[in-house]
């Protein structure tokens, strides 16, 4: 562990992925890209304006990637980047914690 806070690298993967909603948004791109309106339907309790928000700055941090494609009807999909996917034994390990330390209730 480091001791200077402004270097502390938990502080920093915090900043990136620490929010409410960028872990679940990136366990959604886990299985392959994904359009916005997907993403609104799987996670129905984020509105717009944050989910493309949280989209921005995951983009920004080189988590995922912003496919635009110019078709017809023009559409954007996002997927998660390698750098993205480095974070899967952290969303693993925060799954594994909140299920046994929340299990269902029956």
């Amino acid at each position: 562990m480091h001791h200077d806070p402004k270097d502390c690298h938990i502080i920093r993967t915090v900043e990136v992925i620490g929010n409410k909603w960028k872990p679940v948004i990136l366990v959604q791109l886990f299985d392959g890209p994904v359009r916005f309106g997907k993403l609104r339907l799987f996670i129905p309790s984020i509105s717009q304006k944050i989910l493309t928000q949280q989209l921005r700055e995951l983009e920004q941090d080189g988590l995922i990637v912003r496919n635009h494609y110019k078709e017809k009807v023009p559409r954007v999909e996002y997927e998660i980047s390698e750098k993205g996917k480095t974070l899967t034994p952290v969303l693993q390990a925060m799954f594994d914690w909140g299920k046994n330390e929340h299990p269902p209730k029956s």
